[in-house]
């Protein structure tokens, strides 16, 4: 692509990009983070493009999870470790549904800007930038905080590069140990009529693994590491274009601040500055795929996007809500059919499923989440498409923010432990209980029992 540079999608209009009072700040600041060492690798983008290739041949599954925005106060090693533990321990229980290897990857290092519905925000009269994540202003309602200010994005690349770091050591050390159901937070069962399966689910999980340490005469960590990818929305185009390097012996420019950047729906026009920028870019990428998005606009958009076809290169992440994916899902799904594309389609059942209380609280219904992947794979499954990936907003945590699951957590409940400043996420119960409910779904669909 001759005529594409890092610093190509400024021609462009640029969506959900915030206003800097000092444009001249800005712009050293590009240049600096431009100078900093790679956050992540490109063997580490390729390996996970091969495995990506993998999924969209069936053969393997992606879990992506994390928070909706991460913030600069939580980048502790506590919260980092619970994060890693809910998707290593549902990776593991959709392996023993699904019977294919997972994908473990990571919202997080990286999570900081979100886009937003205006531009600004009205309190009591007073009207302030909004709230675009860590990565750009303060949630302060003051003019101080909401102040877009550059110096943010030196300090979300150092949280990304501490995240990175602390999250490769865990990983390189066996940081969680599986062979005991007892390490399992599973209190949450007694409280559902499903409890004894699960049970003798984990129960048989923790047992194979023990058959393959005695068949191995080694731990499971010990067998092989565990592997973690990152991703991100790219919203923050100058951000993105600082991080974005070629690399020796390799062709092209890689986004090297994430293994997995994904697309917006709310910057996904076809000649918008998002998508000039990821046409360029090597790293497999993502797209949300929400009810605007028409069967023309999406084959137009993997046209430009993934003109070579490349196996793992695109992911379809759909985000319909669980009352609109029967109608809107199909027709998608046919369209890129007849186009002869491969792609991985991924299903995000928290977006579409967004609400407000009576008392305007954003919350998410746990029953409405499950229907959107149920139904998701049915509708996969009749089509003769593959659904190889779940794409999920989660803390590590017992956080009370989406309302449902197994204790059956109520409106009234959700100002208990209500941290998110943006989206409302599962907490670490209402994520394990999901994946104990998906594998059983897996089982039944491959003709299984758990």
């Amino acid at each position: 692509m001759s005529d594409w540079t890092p610093t190509s999608w400024r021609a462009r209009e640029a969506k959900q990009q915030p206003t800097y009072p000092d444009v001249q700040r800005l712009e050293q600041v590009v240049a600096e983070l431009a100078t900093m060492p790679p956050l992540v690798t490109s063997w580490e983008v390729e390996r996970l493009k091969e495995q990506l290739a993998e999924v969209a041949q069936g053969r393997r599954f992606m879990l992506q999870g994390g928070a909706c925005a991460e913030r600069f106060d939580q980048c502790t090693a506590d919260i980092i470790t619970n994060k890693l533990k809910v998707l290593l321990q549902m990776s593991l229980v959709m392996t023993y549904g699904l019977k294919r290897r997972i994908i473990r990857v990571g919202r997080f290092a990286g999570q900081y800007a979100k886009p937003r519905s205006s531009d600004t925000e009205t309190r009591d009269g007073l009207t302030l930038p909004a709230y675009r994540g860590d990565l750009v202003n303060g949630p302060g309602f003051t003019e101080a905080e909401r102040t877009p200010d550059p110096e943010r994005l030196l300090r979300g690349y150092e949280a990304s590069a501490l995240t990175l770091n602390f999250i490769r050591s865990l990983a390189e050390g066996g940081f969680a140990d599986i062979r005991h159901p007892e390490y399992w937070d599973l209190d949450f069962v007694e409280h559902s009529p499903r409890a004894r399966d699960y049970q003798r689910m984990v129960e048989s999980i923790s047992d194979s693994v023990r058959f393959m340490e005695l068949i191995a005469d080694a731990k499971v960590s010990e067998m092989s590491r565990v592997d973690f990818y990152t991703s991100h929305e790219g919203l923050h185009l100058p951000f993105e274009q600082a991080v974005t390097r070629r690399v020796p012996r390799r062709r092209g420019w890689y986004n090297l601040g994430t293994h997995l950047p994904w697309l917006g729906m709310r910057t996904c026009d076809v000649d918008g500055a998002h998508v000039e920028y990821y046409r360029g870019i090597s790293n497999p990428i993502g797209v949300k795929v929400g009810p605007a998005m028409t069967p023309d606009w999406l084959v137009a958009l993997i046209e430009i996007l993934d003109p070579d076809d490349e196996p793992g290169r695109l992911t379809l992440i759909h985000r319909f809500g669980n009352d609109r994916v029967a109608d809107r899902l199909p027709p998608l799904i046919e369209a890129v059919r007849r186009a002869g594309r491969r792609v991985i389609w991924c299903c995000d059942p928290m977006h579409g499923n967004t609400e407000l209380t009576s008392e305007g609280i954003k919350t998410r219904r746990f029953d409405n989440i499950l229907g959107e992947v149920e139904q998701s794979f049915d509708i996969h499954h009749e089509l003769g498409s593959y659904l190889g990936g779940i794409h999920f907003e989660l803390s590590g945590d017992n956080v009370t923010e989406c309302v449902g699951g197994a204790r059956g957590l109520a409106e009234p409940d959700l100002r208990r432990a209500y941290e998110s400043r943006v989206d409302p996420r599962l907490n670490y119960e209402q994520s394990m209980e999901m994946a104990l409910l998906i594998a059983r779904k897996m089982a039944a669909m491959n003709g299984r029992h758990s």
